[in-house]
């Protein structure tokens, strides 16, 4: 059964407003968030200085939004679980680990693939 709701354009308007949303959230609660995009704002010039061709553009580009993407989801899950209750619960300190190491995996992602395209 369908849900009733915007459809068409409207939707696709009421979707963009909500990650705006989101995204304004994430900046403004999450300094995680915003020394990773600081990082990105740094390197995207310099990704495009020494990238030699659209491949390298996109992996150099590309490692780097992976990092906010899982920052993103990382922010999200810590916000569900910390609605859940603050006090210790094994599966939730569990669920904030997993998604922090979501994150340093990604940074170390961005490493390695910078570091292959700078030495190649």
């Amino acid at each position: 059964m369908a849900k009733g709701g915007k459809t068409g354009i409207s939707r696709i308007v009421a979707a963009a407003g909500y990650s705006y949303s989101g995204l304004k959230a994430a900046f403004y609660s999450e300094a995680a968030f915003r020394q990773e995009l600081l990082l990105c704002i740094v390197l995207m010039p310099l990704a495009l200085w020494i990238g030699n061709s659209g491949i390298e553009w996109a992996l150099l580009l590309g490692s780097l939004f992976i990092v906010l993407i899982v920052e993103l989801l990382n922010s999200a899950i810590e916000a569900v679980v910390d609605r859940i209750g603050h006090e210790h619960n094994e599966l939730s300190g569990r669920a904030k680990d997993v998604a922090s190491a979501a994150v340093f995996v990604s940074l170390v992602n961005v490493a390695v693939v910078w570091g292959l395209v700078v030495i190649t």
